[in-house]
């Protein structure tokens, strides 16, 4: 019994000093492990050997690979960044073990950079990586920086994006390494710059010298040219020669322009600034290089309701007015006539040095047909056409394409009182006319339709002779008299003391309009185209005829008497 405790304990013993080995052994493969561990916070260079779906896996100079996430690797667009045999900085991470991180390293060492170029105040180079909210993020190593929207320039675009993918210098105005807070300003460097370049500037600057500028901003009367430190006004009318409508049709934003200072207050730093006059001017020898008569292509540039203006060469403009713009058509707007950027053949009307101005002419360059009208429409001619229009006064007909001839309101009837044309015609209607008159140099035809048949009234002497007795209607009736209709459109005029050998206080009183009354001729004048009539002449010639009748029958009787005294007396 005594043996066999003997025994267990022996074998305790045993179990004790080989655990107590296995703990050894196991300690010191810990402290080996953790010797050959990258130390925490340290940077450290190594060598990518793989290159996994998820990891990388780097060689730092230990025993054992550390890995990196594969995202670390990865570009805004997804493409991994990094191959086999690259070196490559890297920390271990919090977690321990071999795991490790690039960007750690990235951002440990852009903090180091900072610090060691002064913290705050320090100048530091980095991208502008992306818009946030309030402004941008600067990519600075592996640090992102805040770049307040009012500090990314002296005047900030509009445009955010133009400024995403920039690098430039940046001055880091506040910095929390704490909290990972770093505020930066590219404004504040580049004043300085312009604060120092302005200074050569302003020594150097006198008016009447030509220099390269860029254009910062344009407005709607220019742009602001930067000189170097110093803005020059740069107005419209100084561009070009020609005419500018909008600055931004000839300038953009960072083009780099030269230009000639014409005005410099010193005092107030204030600079004004042309482009043309550093260009010759064209309007120098424009008379000669352009007679009156000549006959030249250009592009219409702009349009206005009086007229085009067309581009001779480059900084010359020429006005077409509308009525310049074709011999037959009456053109209310040049548009009717021109678009922008149309080709056109022009003629020189005249030349203004002066005021620069040039007058040119669309309708010369082909044959007026106003020249030749006269011949081809001679007076008398009868031709057909059509009512293109009417106003009050008479209406237009079309005698051939662009040309109309005007029949007067007068001209329509011989007879008839007609007081617009639309009492008689409607637009539209194919009429004849016989040609009046042609008076090319006014550009006026005039027509006539009554004259197609002869005038009424140069019969009325033959067919209304004084004496003529006639029955008519009554038309109308005034105080004065009454009109009686004698046939369609010949009307004549019984005056009130023609009406009866009685006195008549109103002619109204009496007839009434649609009366038949007979009445005798007294007088008839076509060229005032008055006929006179009366119906106490109509009285008295009655009487007449019967007094001269009964004496006739007087002397009929006397003369038989007469002849039978006589015979009796030969009997005797």
């Amino acid at each position: 019994m005594t043996e066999v405790k003997r025994l267990n304990v022996d074998m305790d013993e045993m179990d004790v000093e080989h655990q107590s080995n296995e703990f050894a052994e196991l300690f010191s493969a810990s402290l080996k492990e953790q010797k050959d561990r990258p130390e925490r916070d340290k940077i450290w260079e190594g060598t990518v050997v793989r290159v996994d779906p998820d990891t990388v896996l780097v060689d730092v100079g230990r025993k054992s690979e550390g890995t990196v996430p594969i995202n670390e690797f990865k570009d805004a667009e997804g493409n991994i960044t990094v191959q086999v045999g690259d070196k490559i900085k890297v920390m271990s991470t919090r977690d321990g073990g071999n795991r490790l991180s690039k960007r750690r390293a990235d951002q440990m060492a852009a903090w180091e950079t900072i610090n060691e170029a002064g913290g705050e105040g320090a100048i530091v180079e980095g991208v502008i990586a992306a818009k946030t909210n309030g402004g941008f993020t600067v990519a600075i190593g592996g640090v992102n920086a805040f770049l307040p929207a009012s500090q990314v320039d002296i005047r900030p675009s509009g445009n955010g994006d133009a400024y995403i993918g920039l690098s430039s210098k940046f001055k880091v105005i506040s910095l929390n390494q704490k909290r990972g807070n770093i505020v930066l300003s590219r404004r504040s460097l580049l004043e300085e710059e312009r604060a120092e370049s302005r200074k050569v500037t302003m020594e150097k600057l006198e008016e009447g010298q030509v220099m390269q500028g860029v254009v910062k901003n344009l407005t709607e009367y220019g742009a602001f040219v930067d000189l170097g430190g110093v803005d020059g006004l740069l107005h419209v009318t100084d561009i070009s020669w020609g005419r500018v409508s909008k600055p931004a049709d000839v300038l953009t934003p960072g083009q780099e322009v030269t230009v000639k200072v014409l005005k410099f207050d010193r005092e107030k730093g204030k600079v004004s600034v042309g482009i043309k006059q550093t260009l010759p001017d064209p309007w120098q020898d424009l008379a000669a290089r352009y007679p009156v008569g000549t006959r030249i292509s250009g592009r219409v540039v702009s349009l206005m309701e009086y007229g085009a203006f067309v581009e001779l060469e480059a900084g010359i403009e020429g006005l077409v007015h509308v009525s310049e713009m074709s011999w037959t058509k009456r053109v209310r707007k040049a548009a009717d006539m021109l678009s922008v950027g149309d080709q056109v053949d022009v003629v020189v009307l005249g030349v203004d040095l002066q005021n620069r101005k040039i007058s040119l002419g669309l309708k010369q360059v082909s044959d007026n047909p106003w020249q030749s009208i006269a011949e081809r429409y001679t007076v008398g001619t009868t031709l057909e056409g059509q009512i293109k229009n009417m106003t009050d006064f008479g209406m237009f007909i079309g005698i051939e394409d662009g040309i109309d001839g005007l029949v007067h309101v007068s001209d329509i009837s011989w007879t008839k009182r007609i007081k617009h044309p639309g009492d008689v015609y409607a637009k539209g209607d194919l009429v004849q006319a016989v040609v009046l008159k042609v008076d090319p140099q006014n550009e006026r035809v005039s027509l006539g339709i009554k004259q197609l048949t002869p005038d009424p009234w140069s019969l009325v002497p033959q067919k209304y002779a004084p004496g003529t007795r006639l029955t008519g209607k009554v038309a109308s009736t005034t105080d004065f008299g009454v009109f009686v209709e004698i046939e369609e459109g010949i009307e004549g005029l019984i005056h009130v003391s023609e009406l009866s050998r009685e006195k008549v206080p109103s002619a109204k009183d009496f007839a009434q309009v649609g009366d038949s009354i007979e009445a005798v001729v007294l007088s008839a004048d076509p060229k005032e185209r008055r006929i006179s009539l009366s119906v106490k002449g109509l009285q008295a010639a009655a009487e007449k005829a019967e007094f001269e009748s009964y004496l006739g029958s007087q002397g009929e009787a006397t003369s038989n008497l007469g002849d039978l005294l006589k015979s009796r007396m030969g009997k005797a």
